[in-house]
């Protein structure tokens, strides 16, 4: 798979609509459930993705494992004979309450999360019974702490993320006098490396009582925090701190020595798992608008630092953090996250509810219409598999600070599936001209509303009409270098363009909006900082674009 990230620029392109071929499944008619506390997964046909999709959502009596029907590829809530008859490949559970369940110790502590005097031995007690509870779900391990899943996702949550909030516990008495006695910088690197040594402890426990060939992850703690702080900063902080500036990243995912992503917690994971739940309301909160951009933007900016699998924690609910009802997010939210999570680069969903109370009588029709959508997507699935690009013309964050339609796509071949969305529609009636552009595909659509929109496109007879290149000649001196980079390059036309120096995990360490004028041009970047590797120098203007490798060797 590769990551294609184009930008749309007003001119230079080829209109060529007419010899675009279009396709767009008919969307399934079904009537929403009128009952409470029932899913009719029955009035849809049965269908799979090539993802990890975990069900962990309600099942209300549903004994013939319906969410693995239709689309889903694991089951974390059990029903009927699944005791004995479900596969170990189709198991996956969330691990709570790790740090918590020991709830003397100052690791466990709301306030405190303290790395230090905390009793490892309780701990590995607690972990004990919490891994039979989970072996007993299932026949064959009732009774052994050895539980048989093919996914985990462990739930931590007792960290402090940032330098003031550990310095802040420096003066409580439960702190050792000789951590309280350090400097605050010492004090800082000293918590981020203990608290990284004590969260990887439950994973080498787990380790040591389960097959090797589950795969674990960690529930919310992921590289870049899924959290309502991010959704917040999100705009604030540009695009670029977010991919290149180690400081925003979740510590416990740093090696303390380099600095760099890896340590002994991360290095353990096989997935992320970052929890992308929405906290303002759609209807009653302007921020409630960004719901797509934040949860596209936790996914890329995840991506820019790892090459594990994202696979996010949802959930069809508002966060109880600023409303203690728990609402229903509205029907095209759930359709949004059911579809869009991929086109970013996802590899899952883990679709999450919490503890339902079966005496209070709710209509989940929502989670109806996030059925209705994966199996809408279901149609393209050969999109997803083998070899495949991804189209993204803009970073996420973008869309929320000039409140514009979204739009992904998914090359494979010679054709493009495009889900586009306008989170920022004022009513179900308002339509919304986007223009698509990917190399010389050009293509206005028409958005109703906040429907989503999901075709595929067949643009193979571009290729013969093609327009001429503007840019060429790309010369990138010296070669291998250790502290600049000369470059050169001819263009036909005046006209903005974009520089960026990336790694070969795509990850942007250089980026500048550059005018190019006509003739031969000579430019340098000054990399002396960056680590020895290999590098692309990509230069961007209108349609067109051309790179360059380059070694930096220090």
């Amino acid at each position: 798979m590769r990551i294609h990230l184009c930008w749309q620029v007003g001119l230079g392109w080829l209109f060529m609509t007419a010899a675009l071929a279009q396709e767009c499944q008919p969307i399934l008619q079904w009537s929403p459930v009128q009952k409470n506390n029932a899913i009719e997964w029955g009035k849809f046909p049965n269908f799979s993705l090539p993802f990890t999709l975990v069900y962990e959502g309600p099942r209300f009596g549903d004994i013939q494992s319906q969410p693995l029907k239709h689309g889903f590829s694991h089951l974390a809530t059990f029903s009927g004979s699944e005791s004995a008859t479900l596969a170990v490949s189709q198991r996956a559970t969330t691990w709570y309450h790790i740090a918590t369940d020991a709830s003397t110790q100052p690791w466990s502590d709301r306030t405190l999360k303290s790395p230090w005097a905390n009793d490892l031995d309780l701990y590995r007690a607690t972990w004990d019974t919490q891994l039979r509870n989970m072996a007993n779900s299932f026949a064959e391990t009732q009774g052994k702490n050895t539980p048989a899943y093919d996914i985990i996702a462990l739930d931590i949550e007792r960290i402090h993320d940032s330098d003031r909030d550990i310095v802040g516990i420096k003066t409580n008495t439960l702190i050792p006098a000789n951590y309280r006695s350090l400097a605050d910088a010492a004090f800082v690197e000293r918590y981020k490396r203990d608290m990284q040594r004590l969260y990887a402890a439950p994973l080498d426990y787990l380790r040591g009582r389960t097959s090797a060939s589950a795969k674990v992850g960690s529930y919310s703690d992921a590289m870049v925090r899924g959290s309502f702080t991010n959704w917040l900063s999100m705009t604030v902080i540009p695009w670029k701190d977010w991919t290149t500036d180690a400081s925003l990243l979740l510590h416990v995912m740093r090696d303390t020595l380099t600095g760099k992503v890896g340590g002994q917690f991360y290095n353990q994971l096989n997935f992320l798992t970052p929890s992308c739940y929405y906290y303002y309301d759609y209807n009653t909160s302007p921020l409630g608008k960004d719901y797509l951009a934040y949860l596209l933007f936790v996914i890329e900016a995840n991506r820019a630092w790892s090459d594990k699998p994202i696979i996010p924690y949802v959930w069809l609910r508002y966060h109880d953090a600023f409303n203690p009802t728990v609402p229903f997010v509205p029907k095209f939210v759930a359709e949004a996250t059911a579809i869009f999570p991929f086109f970013s680069g996802a590899k899952g969903l883990w679709l999450w509810e919490g503890p339902i109370d079966e005496s209070q009588q709710k209509n989940f029709a929502i989670y109806e219409y996030f059925i209705a959508a994966l199996h809408r997507l279901s149609a393209f699935s050969a999109f997803f598999e083998g070899n495949f690009e991804l189209v993204i013309p803009r970073p996420a964050i973008e869309h929320a600070t000039s409140k514009t339609p979204i739009w992904r796509g998914v090359v494979k071949g010679n054709e493009i599936l495009i889900a586009a969305q306008n989170p920022y529609a004022t009513s179900d009636s308002q339509e919304t001209q986007v223009q698509l552009a990917y190399q010389g595909f050009q293509k206005t659509i028409m958005l109703k509303g906040r429907d989503v929109f999901l075709c595929k496109f067949d643009y193979s007879t571009i290729a013969a009409v093609a327009p001429q290149p503007t840019l060429w000649n790309l010369k990138v001196l010296p070669n291998p270098t250790t502290e600049k980079i000369n470059y050169s390059f001819e263009s036909a036309v005046n006209i903005d363009g974009l520089v960026t120096l990336i790694d070969i995990t795509g990850r942007v360490w250089i980026e500048e909006n550059r005018r190019v004028n006509v003739g031969i041009q000579t430019h340098q970047l000054k990399v002396e900082a960056l680590p020895t590797g290999i590098y692309l120098l990509k230069i961007r203007a209108g349609n067109h674009q051309m790179s360059q490798k380059t070694l930096i060797i220090k």
